[in-house]
Order: C-alpha cells, then structure tokens, then sequence
C-alpha cells in the first residue's frame, strides 16, 4: 500500500513493487512548500482528471500512474472504493494533484499539514538567523 514519508524538505510518495509495476515509475517526490492545499476526497474516481499516460486503469477498481489532462499533469493511486488523499501542487512541482488511496486518509492530511508547517517553520527559521 501507498504510502508518505517527508525526506528533508520533500514529501515523497513510497510505492510498493506492485504499485510500481502499475504506475510504471518509482517514488514520487514533492517539495513540501509546493503544496497549496491538502484534502480528504470523498470520491476519488470523480476527482481523476485527463487520460493515464502512462499508469494502468481499470475504471472504479484501479488508476495509477500519470494523468495528463489540458492543464498539466496528475498523478495518481487510486484503488477500489473508498475516500482518498488529495494533494493540490504550485507551478514549481512536476504534478498539479496527488491523488492516493490511503488507509485513514484524514490522520494522512493532518500528518502532511504538520510536516508542511515544520518544513515552513525551519525556512523561516534559517532565514531570519544572522
């Protein structure tokens, strides 16, 4: 299963060796001050955006890999039913949205949030040193 670690400034999305296979990439890394928004998605299959290219998908049971729609890219992990995480991203990012699947996707907001607020905190913090 999907899942997020912060490495240094970076929010990096680990995927399985499955998950691997079925996005046809490896893990994705994001600076943390790109995102502009953290959400819980009530309806994932709703919330995907654009054709997979490349990923494997299979309509309401699987989606991942890139998403490239008129606007840009997204990536997703999307598996069966069920709410999912969603990531929105700044110019500066290779992707415009995460979208992941997610045991306890909320408990995965607030962690991202906080890790966010602490990379902040730390810029901040260097910046103001003499």
């Amino acid at each position: 299963m999907t899942t997020l670690i912060t490495a240094g400034d970076e929010l990096v999305v680990q995927l399985s060796t499955l998950e691997r296979l079925a996005a046809f990439r490896g893990d994705v890394r994001v600076p943390l001050s790109a995102i502009t928004g953290v959400e819980v998605e009530p309806d994932p299959w709703g919330a995907l955006r654009g054709i997979r290219a490349p990923g494997t998908g299979w309509p309401g049971v699987i989606a991942y890999g890139v998403r490239r729609y008129s606007g840009g890219r997204d990536f997703a992990a999307v598996l069966r039913k069920g709410p999912a995480l969603r990531i929105d991203l700044d110019d500066s990012s290779p992707f415009a949205r995460l979208l992941i699947s997610m045991e306890d996707p909320q408990a995965w907001a607030d962690m991202v949030k906080n890790a966010q607020a602490a990379a902040s905190a730390r810029a901040t913090a260097t910046h103001s040193s003499p």
